[in-house]
């Protein structure tokens, strides 16, 4: 687990993994540079805890983080979490005991719990039985890796995570591991993901899908047997800065929430329609979709 400025909710997230039963496992959290109270917070964790292994560093971002973190591992397995979401009773124990009585399967996936930022229910993800990763940018799906455990050896094996992809790392990695070996899924909820404004930037988006499209050229070129490094170091760089999301950007997220909860909680979905309208009043998907809530 990589966490930056994350104080809020970081107890919650240690107590959730540091909470499961009935598996042995050590939990390596990389302080990436935070500059609030999490590394208060973990030295008091890790003082009353000793599964608890802190690495801290100046920030290098999330990829160089899990980098540093996965290279600290012991464990026959690696299963990733962030640091606003919960991992749920069981998962670690579940995704262990699956890969140990499949010894073929280099990674598994769990099913995935899509909340608010208060909490509200949006929406459950579960992957397929067997994954199986479509090369091409409007078609390709990959489980959330937070979801996921893999083996260490097969990870290693793969070349881990790389330092190029600064985002869309979840892309490379599963579809390396896939070239390892197969990926499988499970469909029980073990993972609790917390969406939230601070996620969302107005230039993360455009970067994703670039260095997800590189991703896919890769292994298109491994795949035929010919190589990645020269579509690597011949891809265009991306600006290390991404921008704070627009007004715009966060209105639509926030509209999004709302549409997401009009069935299901109507109060909460008025809420984030209001929130959407404040930073533009004349969104008017949201202004109806208000309307239509009252």
């Amino acid at each position: 687990m990589s966490v930056f400025n994350g104080a809020e909710r970081l107890t919650d997230t240690l107590e959730s993994v540091l909470g499961q039963t009935d598996v042995a496992l050590e939990l390596i959290v990389v302080d990436d540079g935070s500059t609030d109270a999490t590394a208060e917070i973990l030295r008091r964790h890790a003082e009353a805890d000793s599964r608890l292994i802190v690495i801290s560093q100046r920030n290098t971002g999330l990829t160089r983080a899990l980098i540093a973190g996965c290279e600290r591992a012991k464990g026959q397995f690696i299963a990733r979490q962030d640091a606003d979401d919960l991992a749920l009773p069981g998962r670690i124990r579940a995704q262990a005991e699956y890969l140990l009585q499949h010894p073929e399967v280099v990674a598994v996936a769990g099913g995935v719990r899509f909340v608010a930022p208060q909490g509200e229910v949006l929406f459950e993800v579960i992957p397929p039985t067997r994954l199986v990763i479509d090369l091409h940018i409007d078609r390709i799906k990959t489980p959330p890796l937070v979801a996921a455990m893999f083996r260490r050896a097969s990870y290693l094996e793969c070349g881990g995570f790389r330092p190029r992809f600064v985002v869309a790392q979840d892309v490379d990695l599963w579809l390396r591991l896939e070239e390892v070996g197969p990926c499988h899924g499970i469909e029980d909820v073990y993972y609790e993901a917390r969406m939230t404004v601070a996620g969302i930037s107005s230039s993360r988006r455009g970067a994703q899908l670039e260095l997800a499209r590189l991703a896919i050229e890769c292994a298109r070129q491994r795949r035929g047997g010919n190589g990645d490094i020269q579509v690597l170091e011949e891809s265009v760089r991306l600006p290390a800065r991404v921008k704070a999301a627009s007004n715009s950007t966060r209105a639509d997220f926030y509209y999004f929430l709302g549409a997401c909860l009009r069935r299901r909680n109507a109060a909460a979905a008025r809420r984030y329609f209001r929130q959407a309208l404040a930073l533009r009043p004349f969104h008017f998907r949201a202004l109806i979709s208000w309307l239509a809530t009252r």
